[in-house]
């Protein structure tokens, strides 16, 4: 394993990280909280990271209704395993539409039950899930910067977030001595390989850490999806369809053969050469990857063997230009 240290902090991770965004659920979807990853399953899938060196744990209060926090809260203490955690306040842990945001109390309550869940009296790592646009970000940032400041927090970062969102929120915290965000974790991967290049800029400048998610973009990367074929049942694109139905056209699926064609030929897998693309961004800290299954992770950790160089980087992401 391979390990960075993200932004300014003091907090070294696993380049590979464990999204538990499945665990009891799918990410934040209250129709779907009981479905995915079973507790069985996810407690392999955390020995399996764990064994592997992971050691960069990724979740959120509303994942799976606050099953993810729990279930690995759990693990931790059945194997004692000392992992940096990572979690997420703005959806509702119940499915509540009106339970939602970052409001000052909310924020402080918000991560009040995170902690119960995890079994610990501090995290490491905690995030901002999206803006909220009916809370000032001065006022997220005052919550952010007290539970800092109380030793229940280490970093802070800020995900889903634009180029200026992420600009307004550092000027907001200089401006009025506020806790600054450390690390963005914003969704990145080669369908779309120029989506955060404003906030990479601004990542750069600034000495921050990025870890993207959704690398292999919800299964699309991975060469399951096949033109003109259904969907396999279990993937992404048969649960929750809506939120990818963009994707559903000629010129991806072009790309799609192309890319797959260019695993083949460096004797690799499509899943592989797609995470190794996103280690080789030189502002990349870690990769959040959603392993439905332990053999899934192989793919991810092997990508950690491949060498990618600039002109690479580049005529991949011109594949999907």
């Amino acid at each position: 394993m391979q390990y960075r240290r993200l932004g300014r902090t003091s907090l070294e991770l696993s380049r590979i990280g464990l999204g538990c965004g499945n665990f009891g659920g799918i990410g934040s979807a209250p129709e779907l909280f009981g479905s995915g990853e079973s507790e069985e399953e996810a407690f392999a899938l955390m020995d399996a990271a764990w064994a592997a060196g992971v050691n960069f744990f990724d979740s959120a209060a509303s994942y799976g209704g606050g099953r993810s926090e729990t279930w690995i809260g759990r693990w931790r203490r059945e194997r004692g395993a000392d992992v940096v955690l990572s979690t997420k306040v703005y959806h509702s842990v119940t499915g509540d539409p009106d339970d939602h945001g970052l409001a000052h109390d909310r924020v402080l309550r918000e991560l009040e039950g995170s902690l119960e869940r995890l079994g610990v009296n501090r995290v490491p790592m905690y995030l901002t899930h999206e803006p909220d646009p009916g809370t000032p970000i001065e006022e997220t940032l005052r919550a952010l910067d007290e539970l800092i400041r109380a030793g229940k927090v280490e970093a802070i970062g800020a995900s889903n977030v634009t180029a200026d969102q992420l600009g307004e929120a550092l000027a907001a915290s200089d401006a009025h001595g506020l806790a600054r965000f450390d690390w963005v974790q914003n969704e990145l991967n080669l369908l779309h390989p120029h989506a955060q290049d404003e906030v990479l800029a601004i990542c750069r400048r600034e000495g921050l850490g990025f870890t993207p998610f959704s690398p292999l973009a919800g299964g699309w990367l991975t060469g399951k999806y096949k033109r003109g074929e259904e969907y396999p049942p279990d993937s992404r694109m048969a649960l929750r369809p809506d939120p990818e139905r963009e994707r559903e056209r000629d010129a991806t699926f072009d790309a799609l053969e192309t890319f797959a064609a260019e695993a083949k030929r460096r004797g690799t897998e499509p899943s592989t050469l797609a995470i190794a693309w996103l280690l080789a961004q030189p502002d990349v800290t870690a990769v959040v990857v959603g392993p439905r299954r332990p053999e899934h992770l192989r793919s991810a950790l092997a990508a950690l063997e491949i060498e990618v160089s600039e002109s690479d980087r580049d005529q991949l992401a011109a594949v999907f230009a």
